[in-house]
């Protein structure tokens, strides 16, 4: 046996016949192809683990910036807003106990209250932006939700099936942004959205009839679309011919 180097290390020992002592080139040509060989494996393991810590990384990512939007919507809920509808009750209190000559204050106080419901739905819309409470009840239900206040037509089926919360979030924005996206860029007459579950992975689709010609660059909503599904181990297409409309397609994996 002799010993293979690379770099002045030992790597591994070669087995060979003893003829092949007898010929030191060969031996020596024979010695380098190994090294280089045993070189590209480790090179290659060592990609493969560096793949897997940062496909670990977008999903430690995605986990926290979802905790941090679960933490912002308490935080909205059980700060601002319920500080809003006390100072309401206190308003309408007061307005019950003014006197009859300060009574020309009711509709100072009325207009006050009015602003505050405002405030409070403004806080709820914002709360409901950074993560939908029908989520809670699954992924159908928030995409119902979301078709329903659609400025334009939104044809959905969706799977009832209950995935993980973060697979969950992750299709909810990727289809919110994919049709604000098709409604801000591609003027569509209609938008059709699939969520179905098939061979252990969540398949989205959503598809417009508008003018196309989208594309996935640094600064749209569509590299965002991609960076969001590839954190979590999925896949996006975009077909967007100018002229016939844009079709979207992730899968994202689910265990299902």
């Amino acid at each position: 046996m002799t010993k293979v180097e690379h770099r002045g290390q030992e790597i591994a020992l070669l087995r060979h016949k003893r003829a092949l002592l007898d010929r030191p080139d060969l031996l020596r040509s024979v010695l380098a192809a190994a090294s280089l060989a045993i070189e590209i494996a480790r090179l290659r393991v060592e990609v493969r683990l560096q793949l897997a810590e940062v496909e670990e990384s977008r999903a430690r990512v995605v986990q926290a910036g979802y905790e941090e939007r679960r933490r912002l919507e308490r935080d909205l809920h059980d700060g601002a807003q319920q500080r809003l509808v006390t100072l309401g009750i206190v308003l309408r209190r007061l307005q019950r106990s003014l006197p009859r000559e300060a009574r020309i204050l009711g509709p100072a106080l009325d207009s006050a209250v009015d602003e505050i419901g405002l405030a409070i739905e403004d806080l709820r819309t914002i709360a409901a932006g950074v993560r939908p409470p029908r989520l809670d009840e699954g992924l159908a239900a928030a995409l119902a939700d979301l078709a329903r206040g659609a400025p334009v037509p939104v044809d959905l089926e969706a799977t009832h099936e209950r995935l993980p919360v973060q697979v969950e979030a992750a299709a909810y924005f990727v289809v919110c942004e994919a049709v604000t996206n098709a409604v801000k860029h591609g003027a569509p007459s209609r938008v059709r959205v699939e969520a179905m579950v098939a061979n252990g992975a969540l398949r989205l689709v959503v598809a417009d009839d508008g003018v196309g010609g989208a594309t996935v660059a640094e600064g749209t909503g569509l590299r965002g679309l991609s960076d969001r599904v590839e954190a979590q181990g999925g896949t996006l297409r975009i077909h967007s011919p100018r002229g016939a409309g844009t079709r979207i397609e992730a899968e994202i994996p689910c265990g299902s």
